[in-house]
Protein backbone atom coordinates (compact mmCIF):
# COMPACT_ATOMS: atom_id res chain seq x y z
CA UNK A 1 0.00 0.00 0.00
CA UNK A 2 1.31 3.38 -0.94
CA UNK A 3 2.38 5.99 1.58
CA UNK A 4 -0.83 7.87 0.62
CA UNK A 5 -3.25 5.39 1.31
CA UNK A 6 -1.16 4.76 4.69
CA UNK A 7 -2.29 8.99 5.26
CA UNK A 8 -5.58 8.77 4.25
CA UNK A 9 -6.39 5.85 6.43
CA UNK A 10 -4.85 6.91 9.41
CA UNK A 11 -6.64 10.36 8.48
CA UNK A 12 -10.00 8.65 8.60
CA UNK A 13 -9.61 6.78 11.65
CA UNK A 14 -8.20 10.10 13.36
CA UNK A 15 -11.36 11.61 11.98
CA UNK A 16 -13.74 8.85 13.43
CA UNK A 17 -12.10 8.48 16.71
CA UNK A 18 -11.04 12.14 17.75
CA UNK A 19 -14.83 13.89 17.35
CA UNK A 20 -16.11 11.04 18.47
CA UNK A 21 -13.94 11.73 21.74
CA UNK A 22 -15.98 14.87 21.99
CA UNK A 23 -19.36 13.66 21.44
CA UNK A 24 -20.08 10.18 23.31
CA UNK A 25 -19.11 11.63 26.46
CA UNK A 26 -21.74 14.73 25.79
CA UNK A 27 -24.58 12.03 24.28
CA UNK A 28 -24.17 10.00 27.60
CA UNK A 29 -24.39 12.52 30.08
CA UNK A 30 -27.83 13.79 28.08
CA UNK A 31 -29.47 10.62 27.34
CA UNK A 32 -28.19 10.39 23.87
CA UNK A 33 -30.70 13.00 23.06
CA UNK A 34 -29.14 13.71 19.27
CA UNK A 35 -31.86 16.77 18.89
CA UNK A 36 -30.17 18.52 21.99
CA UNK A 37 -27.11 17.43 20.04
CA UNK A 38 -28.15 19.73 17.46
CA UNK A 39 -29.65 22.51 19.12
CA UNK A 40 -26.33 23.10 21.23
CA UNK A 41 -25.28 23.10 17.30
CA UNK A 42 -27.83 26.06 16.75
CA UNK A 43 -26.65 27.64 19.84
CA UNK A 44 -24.75 30.43 18.64
CA UNK A 45 -24.16 32.16 14.91
CA UNK A 46 -20.67 31.22 14.51
CA UNK A 47 -21.48 27.32 15.87
CA UNK A 48 -24.28 27.69 13.50
CA UNK A 49 -22.36 28.78 10.70
CA UNK A 50 -19.60 26.06 11.52
CA UNK A 51 -22.47 23.41 11.47
CA UNK A 52 -24.08 24.45 8.26
CA UNK A 53 -20.46 24.64 6.50
CA UNK A 54 -20.51 20.93 7.48
CA UNK A 55 -24.03 19.81 6.02
CA UNK A 56 -23.25 21.61 2.86
CA UNK A 57 -19.99 19.87 2.42
CA UNK A 58 -21.12 16.25 3.59
CA UNK A 59 -24.02 17.10 0.75
CA UNK A 60 -21.29 17.62 -1.83
CA UNK A 61 -19.08 14.76 -0.68
CA UNK A 62 -22.14 12.35 -1.05
CA UNK A 63 -22.84 13.71 -4.73
CA UNK A 64 -19.35 13.70 -5.43
CA UNK A 65 -18.95 9.93 -4.08
CA UNK A 66 -22.25 9.07 -6.26
CA UNK A 67 -21.24 10.63 -9.16
CA UNK A 68 -17.71 8.68 -9.19
CA UNK A 69 -19.24 5.50 -8.12
CA UNK A 70 -21.64 5.43 -11.17
CA UNK A 71 -18.21 6.10 -13.54
CA UNK A 72 -16.15 4.00 -11.48
CA UNK A 73 -18.02 1.05 -10.24
CA UNK A 74 -16.46 0.93 -7.23
CA UNK A 75 -18.78 -0.15 -5.28
CA UNK A 76 -17.66 -0.36 -1.80
CA UNK A 77 -16.51 3.21 -2.01
CA UNK A 78 -20.08 3.89 -1.23
CA UNK A 79 -19.15 2.95 2.37
CA UNK A 80 -18.05 6.46 3.10
CA UNK A 81 -21.57 8.15 2.52
CA UNK A 82 -22.88 6.79 5.89
CA UNK A 83 -19.35 7.42 7.75
CA UNK A 84 -20.07 10.81 6.70
CA UNK A 85 -23.34 11.59 7.73
CA UNK A 86 -22.73 9.13 11.00
CA UNK A 87 -19.63 10.11 12.12
CA UNK A 88 -18.34 13.15 9.97
CA UNK A 89 -16.72 14.56 6.92
CA UNK A 90 -13.56 14.47 9.15
CA UNK A 91 -14.06 10.16 8.61
CA UNK A 92 -15.96 10.07 5.71
CA UNK A 93 -13.65 12.11 3.03
CA UNK A 94 -10.28 10.70 3.79
CA UNK A 95 -12.22 7.08 4.01
CA UNK A 96 -13.59 7.86 0.03
CA UNK A 97 -9.87 9.08 -0.73
CA UNK A 98 -8.49 5.89 0.55
CA UNK A 99 -11.06 3.70 -1.09
CA UNK A 100 -10.39 5.43 -4.01
CA UNK A 101 -6.69 5.70 -4.31
CA UNK A 102 -6.93 1.58 -4.59
CA UNK A 103 -4.90 -0.21 -7.53
CA UNK A 104 -7.37 -0.17 -10.61
CA UNK A 105 -7.86 -4.27 -11.19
Amino acid sequence: MSPLRWIYLGLALWGAIHPMSFFAPWLLTNDGNLSALIAEWKGSPAVEGLYWDLVIAAIALAVWIIAEVAVRRNWIALVAIPATFLIGVSCGLPLYLFLRSAPVR
